[in-house]
């Protein structure tokens, strides 16, 4: 039987190991931004990078040292207000559409931040027993800090992706991708099925609550959509008809007056894109990215076909792809890109819209007190999205794992997986 203290020990110091790594990997995505970059916040759904790395730092301190340190003393009485996102328990806070308004904290200060919290937390872990309930708050803090390491991702692009210069981000390896074959169809046969997490290893609330679901025979496709493919929808009047798209989706795309995959720019007859290394033109055999829910859609539906149901597309990875492939492409491998990789592609690159509505799963509950606001009260008006993207930290994924955005939005990594009936 182990030693408890020698386990204890050991469970804090896999903890030290971990968020120095992640909070280390936060500062070299930062490193290629000028001073300029951090302040910037175009529209209400881009954080600037400046309270992303004031955000996650906050977390830590309000909600692991303010409650476990008697003698803790706040680096600065204000930022509680300044970079509270959501946590009506935690307090008041800035309103989300004006973070760009903050240049004050300058960044400078924000790092001090970042340093002041860490030196506490690190002393605090080396000389604390770490219980289940302490361990639980503490993982959250580390997964919560490598989603935004993704959403900065997302809005470091937006924000140089919107600039007539089309600036790089950084110079990391630009993938050519090869000619695609044809699309292949995997078949998973009519059946009941268990959907959800079990096991030992961490997952989030909204995972939990494994059941069972009744699943007709149906096909997932092999691989993306894409550049090229999209493009002939968009070529055959994909946008202009009104039979492809749902009725909130048709109305969305009223509305825009640039009528592409965002970040798709049409110059002298050719369509070029920007991406992450810079401004080039498209490559045609690349999985299509930068889409809406609603693009999605009305591509499965244009091409005959449907997107996954969330149940089949879990059931489909576990079936053809059960274990993340080596080569899959994660934020781990810095490429900031798509890259070819052999399998099916269920993890990594994109993630990949489904048909389903982000709701609980049956015996859902959320967790007491602040953290219960993590994932519970965003069920309404979202949809689920699997698999990971290029900018998803690979021990995050797994088939279970559930995202969810606003059907509307494009400037994440997603992209498009084909499904239908057997």
């Amino acid at each position: 039987m182990p030693d408890p203290q020698t386990d204890t020990q050991s469970i804090s110091r896999t903890f030290i190991d971990r968020f120095k790594t992640v909070r280390n990997r936060f500062l070299r995505l930062v490193e290629p931004l000028e001073i300029e970059d951090f302040v910037v916040q175009p529209t209400q759904d881009v954080s600037p990078p400046k309270w992303h790395l004031a955000h996650t730092t906050w977390f830590f301190e309000v909600f692991v040292l303010v409650p476990n340190v008697p003698d803790y003393q706040l680096f600065h009485k204000g930022y509680p207000y300044l970079f509270n996102s959501y946590y009506v328990a935690a307090g008041e806070r800035w309103t989300r559409a004006e973070r760009g308004y903050l240049t004050r904290p300058t960044v400078k200060e924000v790092l001090a931040y970042r340093r002041y919290v860490e030196d506490h937390m690190l002393q605090f872990m080396g000389g604390r027993e770490m219980d289940d309930e302490l361990a639980y708050v503490m993982e959250i803090g580390l997964q919560h800090e490598q989603q935004h390491q993704e959403l900065f991702l997302y809005d470091i692009k937006y924000i140089l992706g919107h600039n007539p210069l089309f600036p790089a981000y950084n110079d990391s390896e630009v993938c050519i991708w090869g000619d695609v074959k044809p699309i292949e169809w995997l078949s998973v046969k009519k059946d009941n099925y268990q959907i959800g997490h079990e096991g030992k290893g961490f997952c989030f609330d909204n995972e939990l609550g494994k059941h069972e679901v009744h699943l007709e025979a149906f096909d997932v496709a092999n691989r993306l959509i894409t550049n090229g493919e999209y493009l002939e929808f968009m070529q055959s009047g994909g946008y202009e008809n009104h039979e492809y798209w749902l009725s909130e989706g048709w109305e969305w795309v009223g509305k825009q007056a640039y009528k592409a995959p965002m970040y798709w720019i049409k110059e002298d007859s050719q369509w070029m894109y920007y991406t992450l290394e810079g401004f080039r033109p498209i490559d045609m055999n690349e999985p299509v990215s930068h889409v809406s829910f609603y693009e999605a859609d009305a591509y499965a539906r244009w091409a005959g076909c449907r997107l996954p149901t969330e149940f089949e597309w879990e059931i489909a990875c576990k079936q053809h792809e059960l274990h993340i492939p080596k080569d899959a492409v994660f934020l781990d491998s810095e490429l900031m890109h798509p890259k070819p990789t052999e399998g099916y592609g269920f993890y990594g690159n994109l993630w990949e819209w489904t048909s389903s509505a982000y709701l609980p799963y049956p015996f859902y509950k959320a967790p007491d007190g602040a953290l219960g606001e993590y994932n519970g009260k965003f069920m309404v008006n979202q949809k689920v999205l699997k698999g990971g993207s290029f900018g998803t930290p690979k021990e995050q994924i797994r088939s279970t794992y559930r995202n969810f955005f606003h059907p509307h939005l494009q400037w994440l990594f997603s992209g498009i997986r084909l499904a239908r009936h057997s």
